[in-house]
C-alpha cells in the first residue's frame, strides 16, 4: 500500500489560506496523526492579521488551530505537542494566559522560541501534531 493513500490534506475555510499561495496545507492527516502547520493571526474571512497584541494574536491562532483540527476530526484536547515562535519573549506571560485557557487540563508538551521574523507581520506562530481519526 502507498503511503500516499494514507496522507490527506486538511482544508478548511476556519484558518487562513496559504500565505500568498505558498506550497503548503493548513495541515496533513496520516496514519492516526494530524501535523497542523504553524498559524499565524490572520482572520480567516479576510486573510489580515488581527488588530491587538500579543494576547489577541494568540486568541486567534489558536482558534485558527482549532478550527483546522475539527476539520480534520480532532479537538484541542487531542494535540500531543505544539512549537510557539514569538517575537519577544518578554510577551511569554500574556501568551501563556491565553495559552492556558485553551488547554485546562493536561495540556500538550510544548516548545517556546523566540525568533527574529515571523510571516504577515505576527507576533506568534504555533504549529502542534495531535492525534486524528
Amino acid at each position: 500500500m502507498s503511503l500516499a493513500a494514507e496522507r490527506h490534506v486538511v482544508v478548511t475555510d476556519r484558518a487562513p489560506r496559504p500565505l500568498n499561495g505558498a506550497p503548503y496545507s493548513q495541515a496533513i492527516a496520516t496514519r492516526g496523526l494530524v501535523f497542523v502547520s504553524g498559524q499565524v493571526p490572520l482572520d480567516p474571512q479576510t486573510q489580515e492579521l488581527v488588530a491587538g497584541g500579543i494576547a489577541e494574536q494568540t486568541e486567534r491562532v489558536l482558534e485558527n488551530i482549532k478550527g483546522v483540527l475539527e476539520a480534520a476530526g480532532s479537538t484541542m484536547a487531542d494535540i500531543a505537542k505544539t512549537t510557539v515562535f514569538m517575537l519577544d519573549l518578554a510577551d511569554f506571560a500574556e501568551m501563556n494566559a491565553v495559552y492556558a485557557r485553551y488547554f485546562p487540563n493536561t495540556p500538550p508538551a510544548r516548545s517556546t522560541f523566540q525568533v527574529a521574523g515571523l510571516p504577515a507581520g505576527a507576533s506568534v506562530e504555533i504549529e502542534c501534531i495531535a492525534v486524528g481519526e
